[in-house]
Order: structure tokens, then sequence, then C-alpha cells
């Protein structure tokens, strides 16, 4: 039987193909960074190896790839692993639409066709309405401003809707966080996007906990869009999914006492605590069996891009294996990450490839899947955490503050800063953080730059892949 070199296994899409692929590009890429000791990264890109190139034996391909056919039977949708971005529209370097200087954190580094082409498939969106529209925006108590402002949700949904049409066989999530009040808002956006013919029906959605349908089942039926909201009101009235109701979900933030806040300003990190893994307050715990779709959450509030390099390595695979424990050893379905490229090793990739390897061959990454083998019969390799030397340099190094107003940063035990003004009265750091005016608070800004510069001299050997 010929064989190719192939990226991962996943359940056939059709009657002809026996695998997907997590990338979806031609060419697989490894991309490296030097050391980011000084706070630079620099991203480089090597062209490793065509995928779908025949081969006789695992010799003929090249890093990351193995050859086979992938004797993988389709899988209910809810068996699989799949990468989320967080936050994904929160781009370093989006341009300003809005006329007005942007305050606030970034998430992500490219692009949302480059996420999915480099094989993101859920994208999690904050959406509001502003200025007669709905836009992807952060915000100031549930309300978006020019300041906070991305861009119009339609021109992302656009995005998604090329990439299904380009590529048949794949299936994207998006999850709402949804602020948008207009009357049947989410629907005509959603329509004028294109994306309606895409759309998983709510009433074909699991409701007691049961598998969804195969991916062979959704991709034939052209359902390959599922969209949920985190308002309960929409799916009776616009049958979009009411997120709770059809999947169970980690804490992304817990509260700090006065005197912790002092030493660290976060509103959040619940997902990162390493042996902790409690359920969302809006969610079911994390074992319940009336969801079958698990999201775990991992990222931290204040999002800085060299951090994420020691995030994505084994702190991840320690959180993934605290939150396997809590969630009665079930295996996430959805991985939420910021930064998703960075790691200083195989990274995010990496441990979606072994949570997908246990389910879908039984071994402990889908690069020990061989073609025709039992379900547990696996090849014996080493896993390398290496990269290749670096070639070619890529243009966008920059980190995650901006201007001279980026809020990026927190405060340390030996460096507190000062109270800041509101009027006339005086909030705490923990209070300022907390309250959230921004633009009415009087702020030394110079500290935040000048904490968030030293984290990124501090970060090392921080690696950017997609592999």
């Amino acid at each position: 039987m010929l064989a190719y070199c192939i990226r991962r296994c996943r359940a056939p899409a059709n009657g002809h193909l026996s695998f997907l692929l997590l990338l979806l590009s031609s060419t697989a890429f490894v991309i490296t960074a030097t050391a980011c000791s000084d706070g630079n990264c620099q991203l480089n890109f090597r062209i490793i190896v065509q995928l779908l190139d025949s081969c006789s034996a695992a010799t003929d391909c090249g890093p990351g790839l193995y050859c086979g056919n992938c004797p993988i039977n389709d899988l209910p949708f809810n068996k699989y692993s799949w990468l989320v971005t967080h936050n994904a529209f929160s781009i370093v370097d989006a341009p300003l639409l809005t006329g007005a200087q942007r305050v606030t954190f970034y998430n992500q580094e490219d692009t949302v066709t480059n996420q999915l082409r480099n094989g993101v498939r859920g994208l999690m969106l904050d959406m509001y309405d502003f200025e007669n529209d709905i836009w992807l925006c952060h915000s100031l108590r549930g309300q978006c401003f020019n300041f906070t402002a991305f861009q119009p949700a339609i021109n992302t949904l656009r995005e998604v809707e090329a990439f299904l049409s380009e590529n048949p066989s794949e299936i994207v999530t998006i999850i709402i966080e949804d602020y948008v009040h207009t009357p049947k808002g989410l629907t005509r956006l959603f329509i004028d996007a294109g994306l309606d013919k895409y759309w998983f029906p709510v009433s074909k959605m699991p409701k007691k906990g049961e598998d969804w349908p195969t991916v062979t089942t959704m991709t034939k039926e052209n359902h390959r869009l599922l969209v949920f909201t985190s308002d309960s009101s929409k799916e009776p009235v616009e049958g979009i999914a009411y997120q709770w109701r059809y999947m169970v979900e980690n804490e992304r933030k817990y509260y700090l006492n006065v005197q912790r806040c002092m030493q660290r300003i976060l509103a959040g990190d619940g997902g990162m605590v390493q042996g902790s893994c409690s359920n969302r307050k809006e969610s079911k715990p994390l074992n319940s069996k009336s969801a079958s779709l698990f999201l775990q959450n991992y990222f931290p509030s204040i999002p800085v891009q060299a951090e994420a390099c020691k995030e994505h390595s084994a702190p991840l695979v320690d959180m993934i294996g605290s939150c396997y424990k809590v969630a009665g050893n079930a295996i996430p379905n959805f991985l939420a990450v910021n930064f998703y490229m960075r790691s200083d090793g195989g990274g995010v990739f990496n441990a979606v490839d072994k949570m997908n390897g246990q389910t879908l061959c039984g071994c402990s990454t889908v690069t020990a899947c061989q073609a025709g083998a039992p379900f547990g019969v696996c090849k014996n390799i080493s896993v390398s955490n290496t990269t290749p030397a670096a070639t070619t340099p890529a243009a966008n190094t920059g980190g995650s503050f901006s201007g001279s107003v980026q809020l990026t940063g927190y405060a340390s035990q030996n460096h507190t800063p000062k109270s800041y003004v509101k009027g006339t009265a005086e909030l705490s750091p923990c209070e300022w953080y907390k309250h959230g005016d921004y633009l009415q608070i009087s702020i030394d800004m110079k500290f935040w730059k000048e904490e968030f510069e030293e984290r990124q001299r501090k970060a090392e050997d921080c690696r950017i892949s997609t592999k």
C-alpha cells in the first residue's frame, strides 16, 4: 500500500482519504528562533519536506513527519484535541482602525488566516456592539472603546469563510465572548460573512453528553463550523449554542487578596496554577458526564510573548495532566493559549500531538502511530525538543508593549507602583487594576514599560515554531 509523509493522523474526511493534516499548507516548516535572553526573538524559517510525498520508510520524511497511511477509524468530533487561540483577533501590530492609539494587551502574533493555516482549529473571539456594527474588542466594564477596539468582526469571519472554502475537509470552532445586544445581530453577521452554509445546527448537538457526529459525517454534510456563545439567550432566539450547555471549562481567573496583589497585579491565571484545575463558575464540574466537550484554558492574564516560551514547555504538560485527572481522565478537546507559536521546544503543537496520539492510536504521540498496527502498538521513538539552527530572520520581533500607555507587566514585591489617583479618590494598585477606568486614572507608564522590558530581558531560549 502506498504510504505518504504525514504530520498527524486524524479521522478520514471522506472515503478517498485516510487522514487529515494538522497543517494545511503543502509545505512543512520548522520555525525556530535565536535565544531571547536579550528580549529580541527572531523568527527563522527552514523548508523541510513536502507533505504527502510518497515514502517507504520514516527516513524518507523530514523531522516531525512519519511514513504511513494512518489506519485510524473515523471517530466522533469529541474524541479529538484541537488547538485554540485565545483572543485570536488581538494581534501584535494590528492596524489602528478607529483613529485612536490602542491601549490594551495583545495575545497573538499573526493573522487569523495564518493561525488556521498553521493548524489552529478554534478561535476565541470577543464581540461587542460598537460604531453601529459588531467589533472584535477588549473591553472596560463590558464596553468596547475606540482605544480597545481591533476591527469589525466580519473581517475575521470572512477569513474563516475563505479558509473553510479552500479546505473542504476542515472543521473550525468559534467560541464567542458575547456582548452583542443588537437583536439578531450575530445571525446577520454570520450570514453576511457567508458562514451560514457551514453552520452546525444546534438541534443536532448532543445535549446529554453523548458523542458528537463523526468528522466524516460533519464534513460530508458540510457542517464544518461550530459556534458557541457565552449568552444563554442566543440559543432559543438565534439558534447559537450556549457554550456551557455543551462543554465544560476550567477556570481562567482567580482573584488575589490585597497582600498578594501588591506583589503581583493580576486578575487571573487560574488556568495555570500547577496542581489545580477548578471549573469556571458558569461551567458544570469538569468530570460532568452531561457535556461531551472539554475546553482547557491555559494562558496568563498579562500576556508577554517571551514568557510564553517557558509557559508552553513543562508547565503546559503538567497542567494538562492536572486537568486530565480532575476531568475524570478526560483529555481536553480544546486547548486555548496565547502566542501559540512560542515555546522552548515542541510547545503546544507537541502537546496536542501527544493528546491525539493517545486517542487515535493509543501511543504517546501521533508520531508513534504506525500504519496497519493494532491500537496501542507503537513505534519506538525518541522525542527531541531541539530545533535546527537559524537561517533567515523574519521581520516581526516586537513584544506586547507598544506605545507610551501600553499596559503590560506586573508589580514585583520590591517595585510596587505608587497609588494612582482617580478624581479625588486614591486607589491602590489592586483597586486600580480591578477598576479598569484606564483613561480616568493618572498613571506613570514608565514603570510598566520598565517592568515589561525587564521580563523580556529575563526570558531565555525563546523559540517560535509551527511544527
